[in-house]
């Protein structure tokens, strides 16, 4: 089971785009997991040992975490540019699945609302401009869907020969994708 570090107010000299995704992101991910099933390994805030080999990650505090998901997350990637709603659930998809495959996501969510920027996992222009041009509560049903339909396909394939294990991961997964 996941121990969760209590929570504190995201520092105001962040964005306030960021501390509000940043919350969900700290939320969905829980705090400290060592589950043999999970195959990032030791993982606290969705922060991995597999993507941080020489970071404490038991020790890992909430406010380094917030610090590590800015600069390496919302930062790198450039969530910011997009409506905040939109930059929020691709952060959060992002962070759970990876940044390629949570573009492919929006990108896919933007054919469904009629833009097509392409679909290379690049949050380029192209995205950006498709994104901002499309209305953004429409945008953001499509986004959800597409995530619920790429956890389902993951669920598939990564669990085919075992039975029980998608459900167990499943769950989880769409209620996040529908958040």
């Amino acid at each position: 089971m996941k121990q969760v570090e209590p929570t504190r107010a995201i520092a105001s000299d962040y964005p306030a785009a960021f501390r509000s995704a940043v919350e969900t992101v700290l939320a969905n991910e829980g705090g400290f997991s060592d589950e043999s099933s999970d195959t990032g390994g030791a993982t606290k805030f969705g922060i991995s040992q597999r993507q941080y080999p020489t970071l404490d990650i038991q020790g890992l505090t909430r406010e380094a975490a917030v610090a590590i998901y800015y600069r390496d997350w919302w930062n790198r990637f450039n969530y910011g540019a997009l409506a905040p709603a939109i930059g929020a659930k691709l952060f959060d998809l992002a962070v759970n699945v990876g940044n390629e495959p949570a573009i492919r996501c929006l990108q896919r969510a933007l054919r469904a609302c009629g833009a097509d920027p392409g679909e290379d996992g690049v949050l380029g222009a192209a995205t950006r401009d498709a994104a901002k041009a499309t209305n953004a509560s429409v945008l953001l049903a499509a986004l959800r869907a597409e995530a619920a339909g790429h956890y389902r396909l993951v669920a598939q394939s990564r669990y085919r020969e075992q039975s029980g294990s998608a459900d167990k991961f499943l769950k989880g997964w769409l209620r996040r994708a529908y958040q």
